[in-house]
């Protein structure tokens, strides 16, 4: 079943989840990545509904979520987002699933809030970032293209840009990229997100990241984290440091993929499975 659109007010923002569906099961929330936007996870959810109330949410200024002000598109702001859904959904306790930003975001919070979080499954990343892969999706996130002619040339820009899609057959690739962008009313297609959001800082005190470690030995949560194997983003070793943080930790590698897994791999949708339903 598709996901259903929903709208929340959250921190002065109306703000859009998918909702896939078995309410009054636990909650499963899953956040995206810088880039992306709840349709993300469309191919997950369904593996997942059996068991938990999926929802995938567009982070602000992604997706069909409002834009908010360029000073707030950071992750303490997102996490201040996540904590007034969960409010406003009334759930106490939750479990996460984060790619990416949306994985720090789920650190986050999973270290701020950590009787909050049930479960926690980390999709390509840690506490620290390969400086190479964050130079390469800087690289192309700041100097993207602003318009399309159509979707095929959407999905040869995603080809070049995201590794993990680079095999994807054509029709699924449409299916995954239309929903990052929209008709600007003289025939082309635009991004949905706010550029604003492209304005990530090069340099300076605003640049510099967070100590992701301090939130993560905080987090009381069971865990997955899912590795691509060719990965530029999460090294072994920070995987495996993880690991030896945090006991009991399940490290989950994707062979063959790069930044970030799809997560209906088969070996991380068994990986996924076997951590959330079993």
């Amino acid at each position: 079943m598709p996901g259903q659109n929903v709208f929340y007010q959250a921190n002065g923002l109306k703000l859009h989840y998918l909702d896939f569906g078995n309410t009054g099961a636990p909650t499963l929330v899953c956040i995206h990545g810088l880039s992306g936007n709840a349709h993300n996870f469309d191919a997950l959810a369904p593996h997942l509904t059996d068991r938990y109330h999926v929802i995938s949410v567009d982070v602000r200024g992604r997706g069909d979520s409002a834009w908010g002000p360029p000073s707030e598109y950071a992750p303490p702001f997102y996490v201040k987002d996540l904590d007034a859904l969960l409010n406003t959904l009334g759930v106490s306790r939750v479990t996460l699933v984060g790619t990416s930003m949306g994985g720090i975001i789920s650190m986050i919070f999973a270290g701020g809030y950590p009787e909050r979080v049930e479960k926690l499954v980390l999709n390509d990343i840690g506490p620290e970032i390969d400086p190479v892969g964050l130079k390469r999706i800087t690289d192309y996130f700041t100097t993207a293209q602003n318009e399309f002619n159509d979707l095929d040339e959407v999905a040869a820009y995603y080809r070049k840009n995201y590794p993990f899609l680079a095999k994807t057959p054509q029709p699924e690739l449409i299916e995954f990229v239309r929903w990052a962008v929209k008709p600007n009313g003289r025939g082309k297609l635009v991004w949905k997100i706010d550029p604003a959001v492209r304005n990530i800082p090069r340099s300076g005190s605003e640049a510099r990241p967070m100590d992701l470690w301090v939130p993560f030995a905080r987090i009381a949560a069971q865990m997955l984290v899912v590795r691509g194997a060719e990965s530029d983003i999460l090294s072994a070793e920070t995987a495996a440091r993880m690991g030896r943080v945090l006991r009991g930790t399940r490290i989950a590698e994707v062979p063959g993929v790069g930044h970030a897994p799809t997560l209906t791999e088969p070996e991380a949708l068994a990986a996924i499975r076997d951590f959330l339903l079993n």
